[in-house]
Protein backbone atom coordinates (compact mmCIF):
# COMPACT_ATOMS: atom_id res chain seq x y z
CA UNK A 1 0.00 0.00 0.00
CA UNK A 2 3.07 2.50 0.42
CA UNK A 3 3.78 2.45 -2.94
CA UNK A 4 0.88 3.92 -4.52
CA UNK A 5 3.06 6.75 -5.72
CA UNK A 6 4.97 5.64 -7.89
CA UNK A 7 1.69 4.82 -10.20
CA UNK A 8 2.16 8.62 -11.68
CA UNK A 9 6.40 8.88 -10.77
CA UNK A 10 6.79 8.65 -14.80
CA UNK A 11 4.36 11.95 -16.17
CA UNK A 12 4.70 14.23 -12.88
CA UNK A 13 7.10 16.78 -11.82
CA UNK A 14 9.42 15.60 -8.52
CA UNK A 15 7.30 18.63 -6.35
CA UNK A 16 3.88 16.85 -7.38
CA UNK A 17 5.23 13.28 -6.54
CA UNK A 18 6.38 14.45 -3.11
CA UNK A 19 3.18 15.92 -2.32
CA UNK A 20 1.19 12.91 -3.66
CA UNK A 21 3.02 10.82 -2.07
CA UNK A 22 2.59 13.08 1.29
CA UNK A 23 -1.05 12.18 1.01
CA UNK A 24 -0.59 8.83 0.50
CA UNK A 25 1.71 8.28 3.48
CA UNK A 26 -1.20 9.99 5.36
CA UNK A 27 -3.71 7.63 3.92
CA UNK A 28 -1.60 4.68 5.09
CA UNK A 29 -1.10 6.17 8.30
CA UNK A 30 -4.94 6.23 8.85
CA UNK A 31 -5.27 2.71 7.43
CA UNK A 32 -2.67 1.46 10.54
CA UNK A 33 -4.62 3.14 12.83
CA UNK A 34 -7.77 1.09 11.85
CA UNK A 35 -5.74 -2.00 11.55
CA UNK A 36 -5.00 -1.65 15.11
CA UNK A 37 -8.38 -0.90 16.19
CA UNK A 38 -9.14 -4.26 14.66
CA UNK A 39 -6.44 -6.11 16.08
CA UNK A 40 -7.60 -4.75 19.45
CA UNK A 41 -10.77 -6.11 18.76
CA UNK A 42 -9.79 -9.71 18.03
CA UNK A 43 -7.56 -9.82 20.95
CA UNK A 44 -4.35 -9.76 19.06
CA UNK A 45 -2.19 -7.69 21.50
CA UNK A 46 1.05 -8.49 19.79
CA UNK A 47 0.17 -6.84 16.49
CA UNK A 48 -1.90 -4.12 18.18
CA UNK A 49 2.07 -3.53 19.92
CA UNK A 50 3.61 -3.78 16.28
CA UNK A 51 1.36 -1.52 14.79
CA UNK A 52 2.97 1.57 17.38
CA UNK A 53 6.52 0.79 15.54
CA UNK A 54 4.71 0.98 12.33
CA UNK A 55 2.88 4.45 12.98
CA UNK A 56 6.53 5.33 13.86
CA UNK A 57 7.54 4.32 10.33
CA UNK A 58 5.25 6.97 8.31
CA UNK A 59 5.63 9.50 10.37
CA UNK A 60 9.43 9.66 9.77
CA UNK A 61 8.21 9.25 6.08
CA UNK A 62 6.74 12.60 6.62
CA UNK A 63 10.45 13.49 7.19
CA UNK A 64 12.32 11.64 4.31
CA UNK A 65 9.43 13.06 1.93
CA UNK A 66 9.75 16.77 2.77
CA UNK A 67 13.87 16.24 2.70
CA UNK A 68 13.59 14.86 -0.49
CA UNK A 69 14.97 11.54 0.20
CA UNK A 70 12.23 9.35 -2.02
CA UNK A 71 14.78 6.52 -2.19
CA UNK A 72 14.99 6.13 1.21
CA UNK A 73 11.40 6.62 1.69
CA UNK A 74 10.81 3.70 -1.21
CA UNK A 75 13.31 1.36 0.78
CA UNK A 76 12.08 1.62 4.03
CA UNK A 77 8.26 1.24 3.04
CA UNK A 78 9.51 -2.05 1.21
CA UNK A 79 11.56 -3.49 3.89
CA UNK A 80 9.05 -2.87 6.19
CA UNK A 81 5.85 -3.40 4.59
CA UNK A 82 7.44 -7.02 4.18
CA UNK A 83 7.83 -7.34 7.54
CA UNK A 84 4.45 -6.16 8.23
CA UNK A 85 2.90 -8.96 6.24
CA UNK A 86 5.03 -11.58 7.25
CA UNK A 87 4.29 -10.95 10.62
CA UNK A 88 0.40 -10.55 9.89
CA UNK A 89 0.09 -13.70 7.96
CA UNK A 90 2.28 -15.94 11.24
CA UNK A 91 -0.06 -14.12 13.41
CA UNK A 92 -3.46 -14.49 11.84
CA UNK A 93 -2.93 -17.14 9.13
CA UNK A 94 -3.74 -17.18 5.72
CA UNK A 95 -7.30 -16.48 5.94
CA UNK A 96 -7.15 -12.78 6.42
CA UNK A 97 -4.83 -12.66 3.05
CA UNK A 98 -2.31 -10.07 4.20
CA UNK A 99 0.34 -12.50 2.47
CA UNK A 100 -0.98 -11.99 -0.94
CA UNK A 101 0.56 -8.87 -0.54
CA UNK A 102 3.86 -10.28 -1.30
CA UNK A 103 3.11 -11.04 -4.66
CA UNK A 104 1.55 -7.63 -5.87
CA UNK A 105 4.91 -5.84 -4.38
CA UNK A 106 7.09 -7.74 -7.10
CA UNK A 107 5.93 -6.11 -10.21
CA UNK A 108 5.75 -3.03 -8.18
CA UNK A 109 9.85 -3.25 -7.70
CA UNK A 110 10.64 -3.46 -10.92
CA UNK A 111 8.41 -0.62 -12.02
CA UNK A 112 9.97 1.24 -8.75
CA UNK A 113 13.60 0.84 -9.94
CA UNK A 114 12.84 1.85 -13.80
CA UNK A 115 11.14 4.70 -12.08
CA UNK A 116 14.07 5.79 -9.83
CA UNK A 117 16.61 5.41 -13.35
CA UNK A 118 13.96 7.91 -14.97
CA UNK A 119 14.08 10.12 -12.03
CA UNK A 120 17.86 10.13 -11.76
CA UNK A 121 18.16 8.81 -7.99
CA UNK A 122 19.89 5.49 -6.45
CA UNK A 123 19.20 2.59 -8.46
CA UNK A 124 16.54 0.24 -6.65
CA UNK A 125 17.91 -3.08 -7.34
CA UNK A 126 14.55 -5.01 -7.91
CA UNK A 127 16.08 -8.05 -8.37
CA UNK A 128 17.91 -8.79 -4.90
CA UNK A 129 14.53 -7.17 -3.29
CA UNK A 130 12.05 -9.36 -5.18
CA UNK A 131 14.61 -12.23 -3.75
CA UNK A 132 14.31 -11.32 0.12
CA UNK A 133 10.26 -10.76 -0.39
CA UNK A 134 10.37 -14.83 -1.72
CA UNK A 135 11.96 -16.29 0.61
CA UNK A 136 10.07 -14.00 3.75
CA UNK A 137 7.03 -15.28 1.88
CA UNK A 138 8.41 -18.94 1.89
CA UNK A 139 9.19 -18.70 5.75
CA UNK A 140 6.08 -17.05 7.01
CA UNK A 141 3.60 -19.29 5.17
CA UNK A 142 5.62 -22.25 5.61
CA UNK A 143 5.97 -21.94 9.22
CA UNK A 144 1.60 -20.89 9.25
CA UNK A 145 0.99 -24.08 7.29
CA UNK A 146 3.04 -26.28 9.94
CA UNK A 147 2.13 -24.96 12.97
CA UNK A 148 -0.96 -23.04 12.09
CA UNK A 149 -1.29 -19.36 13.11
CA UNK A 150 -0.49 -17.92 16.66
CA UNK A 151 -3.59 -16.80 17.80
CA UNK A 152 -6.73 -18.20 17.19
CA UNK A 153 -9.32 -15.80 16.38
CA UNK A 154 -12.70 -15.58 15.78
CA UNK A 155 -13.02 -15.86 11.20
CA UNK A 156 -16.09 -13.86 11.09
CA UNK A 157 -13.88 -10.82 9.20
CA UNK A 158 -11.63 -13.17 7.53
CA UNK A 159 -13.67 -13.59 4.90
CA UNK A 160 -13.81 -9.21 4.28
CA UNK A 161 -10.36 -9.18 4.59
CA UNK A 162 -9.73 -12.17 2.10
CA UNK A 163 -11.55 -10.50 -0.40
CA UNK A 164 -10.51 -6.80 0.04
CA UNK A 165 -6.91 -8.08 0.49
CA UNK A 166 -7.58 -10.00 -2.89
CA UNK A 167 -8.97 -7.80 -5.23
CA UNK A 168 -6.26 -4.88 -3.94
CA UNK A 169 -3.27 -7.78 -5.00
CA UNK A 170 -5.13 -8.61 -8.30
CA UNK A 171 -5.28 -5.29 -8.66
CA UNK A 172 -1.82 -4.22 -8.62
CA UNK A 173 -0.54 -7.29 -10.84
CA UNK A 174 -3.06 -6.49 -13.46
CA UNK A 175 -2.44 -2.12 -13.16
CA UNK A 176 1.09 -2.76 -13.03
CA UNK A 177 1.38 -5.52 -16.49
CA UNK A 178 -0.75 -3.29 -18.06
CA UNK A 179 1.30 -0.14 -17.55
CA UNK A 180 4.65 -1.87 -17.89
CA UNK A 181 3.47 -3.23 -21.60
CA UNK A 182 2.45 0.45 -22.28
CA UNK A 183 5.52 1.62 -20.99
CA UNK A 184 7.45 -0.57 -23.49
CA UNK A 185 4.82 -0.02 -26.50
CA UNK A 186 5.40 3.71 -25.71
CA UNK A 187 9.30 3.25 -25.77
CA UNK A 188 9.57 1.25 -28.97
CA UNK A 189 7.38 4.08 -30.77
CA UNK A 190 9.34 6.74 -29.45
CA UNK A 191 12.58 4.38 -30.82
CA UNK A 192 10.63 4.02 -34.49
CA UNK A 193 10.20 7.92 -34.44
CA UNK A 194 13.58 8.80 -34.00
CA UNK A 195 14.84 6.56 -36.56
CA UNK A 196 12.60 7.56 -38.82
CA UNK A 197 11.84 10.81 -38.05
CA UNK A 198 13.18 14.15 -38.47
CA UNK A 199 13.46 16.03 -35.18
CA UNK A 200 12.97 19.45 -36.27
CA UNK A 201 10.48 19.30 -39.43
CA UNK A 202 8.55 15.95 -38.25
CA UNK A 203 9.40 14.43 -41.90
CA UNK A 204 10.87 11.36 -42.60
CA UNK A 205 14.19 11.59 -42.30
CA UNK A 206 16.80 10.61 -45.12
CA UNK A 207 17.59 7.34 -43.93
CA UNK A 208 14.07 5.80 -43.32
CA UNK A 209 13.32 7.48 -47.04
CA UNK A 210 16.07 5.62 -48.25
CA UNK A 211 14.07 2.13 -47.21
CA UNK A 212 11.18 3.05 -48.32
CA UNK A 213 12.78 4.38 -52.03
CA UNK A 214 14.43 0.38 -51.96
CA UNK A 215 11.14 -0.80 -51.81
CA UNK A 216 9.43 0.66 -54.21
CA UNK A 217 10.05 -0.04 -58.18
CA UNK A 218 9.99 0.92 -61.53
CA UNK A 219 6.55 1.66 -63.62
CA UNK A 220 4.65 1.36 -60.22
CA UNK A 221 3.25 4.75 -60.96
CA UNK A 222 5.15 7.13 -58.86
CA UNK A 223 7.61 9.93 -59.29
CA UNK A 224 9.97 11.57 -57.27
CA UNK A 225 10.66 15.15 -56.65
CA UNK A 226 13.71 16.90 -55.08
CA UNK A 227 12.98 20.66 -54.15
CA UNK A 228 15.00 22.87 -52.45
CA UNK A 229 14.57 26.51 -50.64
CA UNK A 230 15.92 28.93 -53.22
CA UNK A 231 18.62 31.34 -50.98
CA UNK A 232 18.20 29.54 -47.95
CA UNK A 233 22.12 30.97 -46.70
CA UNK A 234 20.73 34.20 -47.05
CA UNK A 235 17.87 33.56 -44.85
CA UNK A 236 20.06 32.14 -42.29
CA UNK A 237 22.71 35.15 -42.88
CA UNK A 238 20.17 37.77 -42.83
CA UNK A 239 17.23 37.24 -40.22
CA UNK A 240 19.47 34.31 -38.22
CA UNK A 241 19.36 30.38 -37.92
CA UNK A 242 16.28 30.57 -35.75
CA UNK A 243 14.33 32.09 -39.03
CA UNK A 244 15.74 29.47 -40.95
CA UNK A 245 14.37 26.63 -38.47
CA UNK A 246 10.90 28.61 -38.72
CA UNK A 247 11.11 28.40 -42.67
CA UNK A 248 11.87 25.01 -42.28
CA UNK A 249 9.28 23.67 -40.15
CA UNK A 250 6.27 25.81 -41.63
CA UNK A 251 7.63 24.57 -45.47
CA UNK A 252 7.40 20.94 -43.75
CA UNK A 253 3.72 21.39 -42.64
CA UNK A 254 2.84 23.16 -46.31
CA UNK A 255 4.43 20.26 -47.67
CA UNK A 256 2.47 17.97 -45.85
CA UNK A 257 -1.00 20.00 -46.42
CA UNK A 258 -0.35 19.64 -50.51
CA UNK A 259 1.23 16.38 -50.76
CA UNK A 260 -1.49 14.30 -48.65
CA UNK A 261 -0.85 11.02 -49.39
CA UNK A 262 3.05 11.34 -50.49
CA UNK A 263 5.80 10.18 -48.61
CA UNK A 264 7.66 13.02 -47.26
CA UNK A 265 11.52 13.50 -46.40
CA UNK A 266 13.90 16.02 -45.19
CA UNK A 267 16.66 15.01 -47.60
CA UNK A 268 19.38 17.01 -45.85
CA UNK A 269 19.52 20.75 -45.18
CA UNK A 270 16.92 22.93 -46.88
CA UNK A 271 16.27 19.94 -49.20
CA UNK A 272 12.98 17.61 -49.39
CA UNK A 273 12.50 14.67 -50.88
CA UNK A 274 8.93 13.64 -52.18
CA UNK A 275 7.78 10.48 -53.39
CA UNK A 276 4.27 10.45 -54.95
CA UNK A 277 1.32 8.37 -56.98
CA UNK A 278 0.79 9.83 -60.20
CA UNK A 279 2.88 10.63 -63.92
CA UNK A 280 5.47 13.34 -64.49
CA UNK A 281 3.02 15.75 -65.88
CA UNK A 282 0.37 15.45 -63.01
CA UNK A 283 3.16 16.50 -60.60
CA UNK A 284 4.65 19.30 -62.21
CA UNK A 285 1.23 20.66 -62.43
CA UNK A 286 1.06 19.71 -58.55
CA UNK A 287 4.17 20.82 -57.77
CA UNK A 288 3.24 24.50 -59.86
CA UNK A 289 0.27 24.70 -57.94
CA UNK A 290 2.36 24.47 -54.69
CA UNK A 291 4.85 26.94 -55.95
CA UNK A 292 2.22 29.42 -56.58
CA UNK A 293 0.46 29.06 -53.14
CA UNK A 294 3.70 29.13 -51.64
CA UNK A 295 4.24 32.80 -53.03
CA UNK A 296 0.90 33.37 -51.30
CA UNK A 297 2.11 32.21 -48.10
CA UNK A 298 3.55 34.39 -45.66
CA UNK A 299 6.51 33.92 -43.82
CA UNK A 300 6.91 36.09 -40.08
CA UNK A 301 9.95 36.09 -37.81
CA UNK A 302 9.73 38.59 -35.63
CA UNK A 303 7.53 41.11 -37.57
CA UNK A 304 10.02 40.83 -40.84
CA UNK A 305 8.04 38.70 -43.89
CA UNK A 306 10.37 37.06 -45.05
CA UNK A 307 10.02 35.18 -48.78
CA UNK A 308 10.48 31.89 -49.60
CA UNK A 309 10.11 30.13 -53.28
CA UNK A 310 11.43 26.48 -54.32
CA UNK A 311 12.93 25.02 -57.12
CA UNK A 312 12.45 21.24 -57.81
CA UNK A 313 13.54 18.31 -60.00
CA UNK A 314 11.04 15.50 -60.91
CA UNK A 315 12.20 12.18 -62.40
CA UNK A 316 10.66 8.78 -62.70
CA UNK A 317 11.90 5.58 -62.38
CA UNK A 318 13.36 4.23 -65.87
CA UNK A 319 13.46 0.45 -66.10
CA UNK A 320 16.60 -1.06 -64.42
CA UNK A 321 17.67 2.08 -62.31
CA UNK A 322 18.61 1.78 -58.98
CA UNK A 323 17.42 4.38 -56.46
CA UNK A 324 20.72 6.00 -56.46
CA UNK A 325 19.96 6.54 -60.26
CA UNK A 326 16.82 7.92 -59.71
CA UNK A 327 17.66 9.88 -56.66
CA UNK A 328 20.47 11.55 -59.19
CA UNK A 329 18.34 12.05 -62.20
CA UNK A 330 15.77 14.42 -60.20
CA UNK A 331 18.94 15.91 -58.44
CA UNK A 332 20.26 16.98 -61.72
CA UNK A 333 17.04 18.34 -62.91
CA UNK A 334 17.36 20.60 -59.48
CA UNK A 335 20.75 21.32 -60.27
CA UNK A 336 19.44 22.86 -63.60
CA UNK A 337 17.01 24.79 -62.08
CA UNK A 338 19.14 26.41 -59.91
CA UNK A 339 21.71 27.47 -62.86
CA UNK A 340 18.53 28.80 -64.77
CA UNK A 341 17.10 31.22 -62.38
CA UNK A 342 15.47 29.34 -59.67
CA UNK A 343 11.63 29.18 -58.40
CA UNK A 344 10.75 26.75 -61.39
CA UNK A 345 9.94 22.81 -61.77
CA UNK A 346 12.00 21.10 -64.22
CA UNK A 347 10.65 17.55 -65.39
Amino acid sequence: MGLFFVIIMWNMERKKVEKLTFIVNTLILITVFGLMGFFYMIDVPFLVYFSIPTVCIYLIGYILISTRHLDIYVWMVYIWLTLYMGITTVCLGYDFGFHLYCMSMIPVMFVSEYLSYKLGDRSLKALPVCIAVCLVYLICTGYTSYNGPVYDVDKTAAGVFWNLNSIIVFGFLIYYTNWMIKLVINSENKLKEMAQVDNLTKLYNRHYMKEILNASESGDGRYLAIADIDHFKNINDTYGHNAGDLVLKKLALILKENFKGADICRWGGEEFLILESGNIESGKKHFEAFRDALKNTDFIYEDQKITVTITAGLSVREPGHSVDKWVQSADNKLYYGKEHGRDQIVI
